[in-house]
């Protein structure tokens, strides 16, 4: 008989890139973003084309419209099959946009990152969140906390991916810790992370965007997102 152990496991949001993705080629060049929801077909060796559940979301119909049409023409997609809206127990959109599109999809698995992440103990959690082109995933760590970044260094040499640990969880009596990592934070680093975090930029899901972020700072988006990356990057290494 098997025995029950329990651990507290660790808990990251990672910010990343990798080759070969119609997700983030799309969002790197247009406005709006994709949440990927589910597989259908595993990428097992000899499968040429897996089916995704995805939803496009953005600021108008419009901005949703051109992604959606940008998708379908990309070399990197199969069939575009659009489906209904999707909306939560609330009658609100479960994207962090006000128009939402859920859509099933044809891709190669070939170049899919979900599976290089399990061989190396990251367990998916959430939706895989795409905008600027870059992926937020969400993901446990059930090893030990020093061998998450050797773990993700694999992934990257086996990928070709760029990944950065955008948040993590912290242990009992890190607050202090946290604390002094804020006071490393230029002032408008620090403004643009008070805001997106009491707006609510880093909730699941999002329940502000970029875009209304800059515009309450006076800033382009441009500048608000090197402004938030900078702070993660000291929050979470101020090394």
């Amino acid at each position: 008989m098997s025995e029950r152990t329990s651990g507290e496991g660790t808990r990251l949001t990672l910010d990343l890139w990798h080759p070969n993705c119609w997700a983030i080629e799309s969002t790197s060049e247009y406005d709006g973003g994709i949440l990927a929801h589910a597989i259908y077909d595993a990428p097992t060796a000899g499968v040429e084309r897996s089916n995704g559940l995805f939803t496009a979301y953005g600021e108008s119909l419009d901005e949703v419209e051109t992604l959606l049409d940008v998708i379908a023409d990309s070399d990197l997609t199969g069939e575009v099959l659009e489906l209904q809206e999707r909306f939560d127990s609330r009658g609100k959109h479960v994207a962090p946009g006000p128009v939402a599109r859920e859509f099933f999809l044809e891709y190669d698995p070939s170049d899919m990152m979900c599976p290089e992440l399990l061989k190396q103990g990251f367990v998916h959690s959430a939706p895989t969140q795409i905008e600027n082109g870059r992926e937020r995933w969400e993901v446990w760590f059930a090893g030990a906390r020093e061998e998450i970044q050797p773990r993700i260094e694999t992934v990257m040499d086996e990928t070709g991916a760029e990944i950065r640990v955008a948040s993590i969880s912290t242990s009992e009596g890190a607050e202090p810790e946290r604390s002094r990592r804020l006071d490393t934070l230029t002032r408008s680093q620090r403004q643009a992370f008070e805001l997106a975090r009491e707006e609510g930029y880093y909730r699941w899901p999002r329940e502000v965007s970029t875009r209304e972020l800059a515009a309450e700072m006076d800033i382009s988006k441009t500048t608000l997102l090197e402004h938030l990356r900078k702070a993660e990057s000291k929050l979470l290494d101020p090394q």
